[in-house]
C-alpha cells in the first residue's frame, strides 16, 4: 500500500510510483509548426501575464527539487530556446541543493548560438527533434525551411560539450516513414544518440489515428533491412526508450512506443506547463494550478502539499487503448513533450 499524499518528501501515487523526473514547458511558443503539433497558422498563444516569470519558474523547480526528491529535471516548450531568461533559468536551476540533472528538449534552431552559454550555465545535455535529414521533407513537416539550422545546432551542442546529444525523431506514414535507417546512420556518423518515438495524439488539429501511425515494429523491422539490432543487456529503469544494440554496439538506437507498448507501469514523471499547471500524465485532462497558489501568497509548504495531491491523483495509464480516450484538449506545445 502506498502512502498518503500528505506525507512528505515524494510525490508518490495510488499505485507507488515515484515522480523523481520533472518536464517544465517555458513557453507555449515555437518558431516551427510541425504537421503533427500545431495548425500552419499557429495557435492562440498564452497571454503575458499568464505565464510563469523566470522568478516563478525557478522557485517551483526548487520546491520540486529540495521538497519533493526531484533529481532530473528537462526543459521543453513549444520551443525553450525562444525563452528570453532560459540561460538564467538553468543556472539557477543547476545551483540548487541537491544539484539535478539538468536538460533541455529543443528543435535546435539558434542552439549553435546558445550552447556555450547554457553549458556554462549547468545545462548537462540536450534532446534535438530531427524526424528527415531531407531539405524538401522537412519543410513539408515543419512548414519552414530550416534544415541547416537544426544541423548547426546539433554540431554546436557537442561542441559545447552537452553530451551525450540525443534526436528524437516521428516517422510519419506517407511522409518519412522510410528514413528510419538514415537518421540511424547520420547519428552513428556524428556520435549522436537516436530515438525513434511512436507519433503520439497530441496534435491540435485532432487528425492522428492509430491505423496510421508507424509502429515500433515497424519502426524496428526498417532499421533491420540495414543493421543488426540485438537487445541492450542494460536495464531500463524507468527510461522511455527501449534500447537496441547497433552491430553489436556499444553504440545503441532507442525506440519509445508510447501506443503500442506503454511503459505507464514504471512512469516516474511530473509535468508543469508554462503557466503554472501540474500535469500528472503527458495525456492527462486535468491539470492542477500552482500559479494561483503561489501569486496568493502560497507558502513552500503549501505548494508542495498542492503538487503532492495532484500526483496522488495520477492514473494508472494513458488510456489511448481506450474507446472512451479523450485527447487532451491543449496541444503538446502548451504542454510540453
Amino acid at each position: 500500500m502506498s502512502v498518503a499524499p500528505g506525507s512528505d518528501g515524494v510525490l508518490v501515487d495510488r499505485f507507488g510510483r515515484v515522480a523523481r523526473d520533472l518536464r517544465v514547458s517555458l513557453t507555449d511558443k515555437c518558431n516551427l509548426r510541425c504537421t503533427y503539433c500545431m495548425p500552419a497558422e499557429g495557435l492562440p498563444w498564452l497571454a503575458g501575464p499568464e505565464l510563469l516569470t523566470d522568478e516563478e519558474i525557478v522557485r517551483l523547480v526548487r520546491v520540486a527539487v529540495e521538497l519533493l526528491g526531484v533529481t532530473e529535471v528537462r526543459f521543453t516548450g513549444g520551443e525553450p530556446l525562444i525563452r528570453s531568461g532560459l540561460v538564467d533559468i538553468v543556472t539557477a536551476v543547476a545551483a540548487l541543493e541537491p544539484r539535478p540533472r539538468v536538460s533541455l528538449t529543443t528543435n535546435g534552431i539558434g542552439l549553435d548560438r546558445l550552447a556555450p552559454a547554457l553549458r556554462a550555465a549547468g545545462l548537462d545535455r540536450v534532446n534535438v527533434s530531427l524526424d528527415t535529414l531531407d531539405p524538401d521533407r522537412f519543410t513539408t513537416l515543419t512548414r519552414r525551411p530550416r534544415l541547416d539550422a537544426v544541423l548547426a545546432g546539433l554540431a554546436g551542442a557537442a561542441a559545447a560539450g552537452l553530451n551525450p546529444v540525443k534526436i528524437n525523431s516521428v516517422l510519419m506514414r506517407g511522409l518519412n516513414e522510410d528514413e528510419a535507417p538514415a537518421l540511424l546512420r547520420f547519428a552513428l556518423d556524428h556520435d549522436y544518440q537516436l530515438r525513434i518515438i511512436e507519433q503520439m495524439p497530441l496534435d491540435a488539429q485532432h487528425g492522428w489515428a492509430r491505423d496510421t501511425m508507424v509502429t515500433a515494429e515497424e519502426i524496428l523491422a526498417s532499421l533491420r533491412t540495414v543493421f543488426d539490432l540485438s537487445p541492450d543487456p542494460a536495464e531500463r529503469g524507468a527510461a522511455p526508450a527501449e534500447t537496441w544494440l547497433v552491430d553489436g554496439g556499444p553504440a545503441r538506437v532507442g525506440v519509445i512506443a508510447s501506443v503500442t507498448r506503454p511503459f505507464c507501469g514504471d512512469c516516474d514523471r511530473t509535468r508543469l506547463t508554462a503557466d503554472g499547471q501540474v500535469r500528472a500524465c503527458l495525456f492527462a485532462t486535468e491539470e492542477s494550478d500552482l500559479r494561483a497558489a503561489l501569486r496568493t501568497g502560497a507558502d513552500d509548504d503549501e505548494l508542495a502539499r498542492r503538487w503532492r495531491t495532484a500526483m496522488w491523483g495520477k492514473r494508472a495509464g494513458h488510456g489511448i487503448d481506450d474507446p472512451t480516450f479523450l485527447q487532451p484538449t491543449r496541444p503538446m506545445s502548451a504542454i510540453g513533450g
